[in-house]
């Protein structure tokens, strides 16, 4: 399995960015896929879900109405839009496939918002 993040980068507060996470080594059609961040000395945190089918998703309350998850199964990659960002959203944002009961992880890519 290998996670592949991209797009992240420095933005100003209310602009947007879009991060794109490319899978590979497994049936990525067949599987959830889940947007993680962490900031600096705090948890990583769920931000958002996918189904395999795109046909529904979950947002952390803090990202609803700014965020948007959707994936395209024939590029094997899963995007997030992020829509008026603010300096709380600066973080690493890590891609996130739970597969046959373990968890992988992309390496990670950096999201910056300044004020």
């Amino acid at each position: 399995v290998h996670l592949a993040e991209s797009g992240g980068g420095l933005v100003q507060s209310g602009g947007s960015l879009r991060l794109s996470c490319r899978a590979s080594g497994f049936t990525f059609g067949s599987n959830y896929m889940n947007w993680y961040r962490q900031a600096p000395g705090k948890e990583r945190e769920s931000v958002a879900g996918i189904t395999s089918t795109g046909s529904s998703t979950n947002y952390a309350d803090s990202v609803k109405g700014r965020f948007t998850i959707s994936r395209d199964n024939a590029k094997k990659t899963v995007y997030l839009q992020m829509n008026s960002l603010k300096p709380d959203d600066t973080a690493v944002y890590y891609c996130n496939v739970r597969y046959f009961g373990r968890n992988y992880w992309g390496q990670g890519t950096q999201v910056t918002v300044s004020s």
